[in-house]
């Protein structure tokens, strides 16, 4: 009887033991998994749309928002801040040039903009606007995909770039509130020195013309200062211009 209860139970995990213990590796799983790309598509003509949609889903994006109009691409992208916007020139309401140039003024995505061939001068403009790229219709995989590509890798630049800048510019203003602190330190250490030199020479004139001792002149001075809220420069100066040689005053000023 007593062989049979030399049976090891410790080894045995619970149902919630072995879920906890799995947790952490299905949550790195999950983190490993790489995120599709969204798209708001903004395309005024519903057939034109539904093809693209079809045509981004089948590539591996997510359309998270689709506009009939410039107004509805704007209020889209600022609600899913989607990876990029695809976004046709001409649309009711708001056109795509204005609507690419809040999007690109805001900086939340990259749009590539959707134009007829014989729209060159409206992709000037749009580029003028800030869109990051162009696809000419019909709309074809080969041509849409690279632009999509395009657009999200110089957004992605244009932000590193912007995001140098900024830093470049914090640590300027770091730099000139250091090198402005250092300027004040300078100056209250000079102003410091100055102070002395004029209490110790007020501190030889009151020992040489008013028979104090060295220390006996030192404390007069600082306890007349204390009293009289005189700055110690100030009293100095004072003694100095009561006690000192007026010629000697006179020839250094030449």
């Amino acid at each position: 009887m007593s062989a049979e209860k030399t049976t090891e139970p410790d080894e045995v995990l619970t149902d919630d033991e072995l879920q906890a213990a799995a947790a952490p590796e299905q949550s790195i799983e999950e983190d490993d998994k790489p995120r599709k790309r969204t798209v708001v598509v903004a395309e005024d003509e519903s057939v034109n749309r539904m093809d693209l949609v079809a045509m981004l889903e089948d590539s591996g994006y997510e359309v998270v928002g689709e506009a009939a109009n410039g107004e509805e691409a704007v209020e889209l992208t600022r609600k899913f801040r989607p990876s990029v916007v695809c976004m046709d020139v001409k649309m009711p309401r708001m056109d795509g040039i204005e609507a690419a140039g809040i999007i690109c003024d805001e900086n939340i995505a990259p749009v590539v903009m959707l134009t007829a061939f014989s729209q060159s001068d409206l992709v000037k403009k749009a580029t003028g606007a800030g869109a990051m790229a162009y696809v000419t219709k019909p709309y074809e995989e080969s041509k849409l995909l690279p632009a999509l590509e395009v657009a999200m890798g110089r957004f992605a630049e244009i932000n590193d770039l912007l995001d140098n800048v900024e830093r470049s510019e914090s640590k300027l203003h770091e730099t000139e509130e250091q090198l402005k602190k250092a300027e004040e330190q300078l100056k209250k250490a000079e102003e410091t020195l100055e102070e002395r030199k004029l209490v110790d020479r007020a501190k030889g004139l009151l020992m040489d013309k008013a028979d104090f001792s060295e220390q006996g002149a030192f404390r007069w001075i600082q306890k007349t200062s204390m009293d009289q809220r005189i700055p110690k420069r100030r009293l100095a100066m004072a003694i100095i211009a009561k006690y000192g040689d007026q010629k000697s005053e006179a020839e250094d000023e030449r």
